[in-house]
């Protein structure tokens, strides 16, 4: 999720920088529900003490 993030980030700001600002403003809010989902989901692997798969 957070790889997600940062890729939908990098895609609003090069889209910011082009001047699509619609586009970056999508971009933005994807961005941004896709990186507090991974912090829930990482929480919650914290709390019940799930550990990544290896």
């Amino acid at each position: 999720m957070i790889y997600w993030a940062l890729i939908f980030l990098i895609v609003a700001i090069i889209a910011g920088a082009l001047g699509l600002s619609g586009v970056a403003g999508a971009a933005t809010n994807i961005a941004w529900i896709l990186f507090v989902v991974g912090l829930v989901v990482a929480l919650v692997f914290l709390i019940t003490g799930r550990g990544p798969r290896v």
